[in-house]
């Protein structure tokens, strides 16, 4: 039986923290409904002592959605998890997510404090949050550019504290898989069944969603992460890549989750709407050409069979449906399926015509509207008419 995956989404927190991803408390709302529909375990809903809006939103999540698990996060300090503690007091499930820095690079120049500082400092919260809510989730910020000796100490006294997760982030996306996975394993085996072990990975080497699943493999259990893959510089691990690859490679990746997948695209989509960019054309699983075909070598075979080419279909993500793109790579087959759908069909010969005629034009052009390749066709019988006609 497959081990179960608790997905903690972290949209309208880290991802919101982003250049050009800053949302209103109403539009956080209408993103969490779609996330609450999307089906992610753990809901981070803002930073509360950030501003008044993530306090607000955090509030507005937890009475919208009294059956989700809604986090806020908040730094070590007594401060920032009163107001965690506050922004969360309507949930029925709350999580308090504090975290500290523990790596020398931080503890050194950004803390200037001693590792025995940040540690006491890390259970104090612990402890605090503990006496707010149930479920209290501590993150070593920095954690893989962290002395493992020091990481597996604070690791432990956190959950002695009454941390029932422990999340090992790779917050400046500077692991790659192999070690992550050995650090997590280390991690993991030393905590046992006595917390959740976490991770939550940054992108900047591009290897966020390699990471994460290199750490479950390991024992981690709750990966954190954002739709599209929004975030801190260059983004976090993206949820629909993480989802897709546990769903279609289980053979390797013998994961549960519980995301609807249909709902992929669409919560996109909606983020898209809220923030000012979407994903970029390539983007894996909910990019405009995640499910498109140019070339006609491709273009043919998945007209012969569309596992030729595509490993997952369009409608399991909520793709409705895949675009065959007509350009100068496309071929004869594509073509005439084109022309087939817009009730255009051709002979053979006339076929021969209109695409000679369109390769000529997509060699000048990105690509052909519908519009253009009817008139193509149209002009073609016209002229196939008047010959036989006049002869």
């Amino acid at each position: 039986m497959a081990d179960r995956v608790y997905i903690f989404d972290t949209t309208l927190r880290d991802g919101e923290q982003s250049p050009g991803c800053s949302m209103t408390v109403p539009e956080k709302v209408r993103m969490a409904a779609k996330l609450v529909e999307l089906g992610v375990d753990i809901l981070e809903a803002g930073f509360p002592i950030a501003s008044e809006g993530d306090a607000e939103a955090v509030d507005a999540v937890s009475r919208e959605f009294p059956w989700a698990n809604v986090a806020a996060l908040a730094r070590a300090n007594k401060a920032d998890v009163e107001a965690a503690a506050k922004a969360l007091k309507h949930a029925r499930r709350p999580r308090i997510h504090t975290f500290i820095a523990t790596s020398d690079i931080h503890l050194k120049f950004k803390l200037k404090k001693s590792q025995a500082q940040v540690l006491d400092e890390a259970c104090a919260a612990v402890e605090l949050a503990r006496s707010f809510v149930e479920d209290v989730e501590f993150s070593a910020e920095d954690a893989t550019r962290t002395d493992w000796g020091y990481l597996e100490a604070i690791s432990r006294a956190v959950v002695a504290a009454g941390a029932r997760t422990v999340n090992l982030p790779d917050t400046v996306g500077y692991t790659v898989p192999d070690e992550y996975a050995e650090m997590i394993g280390r991690m993991v085996q030393a905590l046992g069944d006595s917390a959740i072990v976490s991770v939550h990975c940054h992108d900047d080497l591009g290897m966020a969603v390699a990471n994460s699943l290199a750490a479950l493999h390991a024992g981690a259990r709750q990966i954190e992460c954002c739709v599209n893959g929004i975030g801190e510089r260059a983004g976090n691990a993206a949820l629909e890549e993480l989802v897709m690859a546990m769903n279609t490679r289980r053979d390797k990746l013998p994961f549960e989750t519980r995301i609807v997948t249909e709902q992929l695209f669409p919560a996109s989509q909606l983020l898209a709407s809220l923030i000012s960019f979407g994903p970029q054309p390539n983007k894996a699983i909910v990019g405009e050409n995640a499910f498109a075909h140019e070339a006609g070598i491709h273009q043919d075979g998945f007209l012969k069979e569309r596992t030729t080419y595509e490993i997952m279909e369009p409608h399991s993500v909520g793709v409705p449906e895949t675009r065959l793109v007509l350009g100068k790579h496309s071929g004869r087959h594509a073509l005439q399926k084109r022309l087939d759908d817009l009730g255009i069909p051709l002979r053979r010969e006339e076929l021969d015509v209109v695409y000679q005629r369109f390769t000529a034009l997509a060699d000048r052009k990105k690509g052909l509207r519908n519009d253009e390749i009817a008139q193509l066709a149209r002009d073609v019988i016209q002229q196939t008419k008047a010959s036989e006609a006049a002869a």
